[in-house]
């Protein structure tokens, strides 16, 4: 919901607070976003691990692991906006050139080293995210979520990538279009893909979502 939220900062008419927050704000609520689904395959290596006898990894499922990870993922991201803002963060700027006869209100993002770190950090996670569920999608069906994350990530990977070079090769405002299309498609991806096949089963195939089917499965 808040990386969908994120977009109306992008929305309007550009002024210093708008440009300071916007892309801090959506670096952020994409760690967030991208962390939880890092933890969440994690735990699902950690779930298969710890079901043989004996096995040290049960002491992993007490822990809050899950937790830990999206507060460090996120306190990174949190980190490399802060650092950002106070060493070079992004102002209004007068564009007379793009658009000749015309003025272009829009946001230089100040540093474009920070600017693609953050971008960099995001890529990171969705890549070992996207790593650790191709590696466990051979797990048993019935318990397994890998197959939904990883097509999740591709998804989420393939729009970040093609949107680079269509970022780097536009200006003015299509470049905020752009940001925002790839943010929309990004994030409507990882929802689809990880959600949609639990809803479908909920609600077309209910006879599925039943103990004795899980465990016939099995």
């Amino acid at each position: 919901m808040l990386s969908f939220l994120c977009v109306f900062l992008f929305l309007g008419c550009p002024v210093d607070i708008t440009c300071k927050v916007r892309q801090t704000s959506f670096g952020i609520f994409f760690s967030v976003a991208l962390s939880s689904v890092l933890a969440k395959t994690i735990m699902v290596c950690i779930a298969f691990k710890a079901t043989k006898p004996g096995s040290s990894w049960r002491k992993l499922l007490e822990i809050r692991v899950s937790y830990y990870m999206v507060v460090i993922c996120s306190f990174i991201q949190l980190l490399i906006g802060a650092i950002w803002l106070s060493v070079s963060p992004p102002y209004q700027e007068f564009d007379h050139h793009s658009y000749p006869g015309k003025i272009i209100i829009q946001c230089n993002e100040g540093s474009d080293i920070w600017f693609y770190s953050m971008l960099g950090y995001l890529g990171f996670l969705a890549a070992v995210s996207l790593v650790l569920a191709f590696m466990v999608r051979t797990l048993p069906d019935c318990f397994n979520e890998a197959k939904y994350i990883t097509f999740s990530m591709l998804v989420f990977c393939s729009v970040w990538i093609s949107m680079i070079p269509a970022y780097l090769s536009t200006r003015g405002k299509n470049m905020v279009a752009v940001e925002i299309f790839a943010i929309l498609s990004s994030s409507a991806g990882i929802l689809a893909c990880i959600f949609f096949p639990k809803c479908y089963i909920l609600i077309m195939k209910p006879e599925l979502n039943c103990r004795n089917q899980l465990v016939k499965s099995k």
